[in-house]
């Protein structure tokens, strides 16, 4: 049975911690709401990257539309990428059926966030004696240094658990339903669930006028595979055509 080691399932619960605590500040709130940055992170724990990003993008096509109000997400991300890939690389599993893991594993992850939540309002009463009292150390320990140790109480030890002992079995037993109608079934609702993932980021983008660059990079996409072309030309032509864009709409307005 393929399985992980505890240094790296450890490794992967302390990432999970530190992003869901934004024990990195502000930049954890991103790293947060996408799972590409976990899915790197996971795959240099476990050595395979390639894989890893492989599967880790076609995750990330299924939260691309989800945004967060008052910081609130219907699930979450980076916990689903942190099951979910190292769960996929080890069954040697489609990025289809790795979304279809992922899907549950995030709501899961959301009421979690949401318990820590609930831990917090256990301490406000720290909190106000220290504002009562004028104590910024006090303060800042309680309104920043308390949740962290709370995410991290809770984070690691459950992430911990469901990788060294939950992410192998789910594995194994994937895999030897491989060829089968529930491996099917896990890939085509994978795969409709991307689509309805691209189809909430054209409903976020709003303005019509702009979803002809979204069918562009589409077709070009389609039409350069046989080219092998890496991301790092796509991006260059996007910001060609940015470029392109802001130069013709800046010159219909001066005139």
């Amino acid at each position: 049975m393929s399985t992980l080691t505890v240094t790296q399932a450890l490794i992967i619960a302390v990432w999970v911690a530190m992003v869901e605590s934004r024990a990195l500040g502000y930049a954890t709130l991103t790293l947060r709401f996408s799972p590409l940055m976990t899915g790197f992170v996971v795959g240099v724990v476990m050595g395979d990257v390639e894989n890893a990003m492989i599967v880790t993008a076609a995750i990330q096509l299924i939260y691309m539309g989800v945004v967060a109000p008052g910081g609130t997400l219907p699930a979450e991300p980076a916990i689903a990428a942190a099951i979910a890939v190292p769960v996929a690389l080890l069954g040697d599993l489609t990025p289809e059926a790795a979304v279809a893991i992922a899907v549950p594993v995030g709501l899961l992850g959301s009421y979690l966030y949401q318990f820590r939540f609930f831990l917090n309002t256990f301490f406000t009463k720290w909190m106000d004696n220290a504002a009562a009292k004028a104590d910024d150390r006090g303060l800042n320990f309680a309104i920043m240094g308390i949740p962290v140790i709370i995410s991290f109480a809770l984070f690691i030890p459950l992430t911990f658990i469901a990788l060294y002992y939950g992410a192998p079995q789910i594995a194994d037993a994937v895999k030897s339903l491989e060829g089968g109608p529930l491996i099917h079934v896990l890939q085509v609702v994978g795969g409709g669930l991307a689509a309805l993932g691209i189809a909430v980021i054209m409903h976020v983008i709003g303005k019509k006028s702009l979803l002809v660059f979204f069918f562009l990079a589409y077709f070009m996409s389609v039409s350069f595979a046989p080219l092998e072309i890496n991301t790092v030309t796509y991006a260059a032509f996007g910001i060609i055509f940015a470029a392109l864009y802001l130069l013709f709409t800046n010159k219909q307005e001066g005139s």
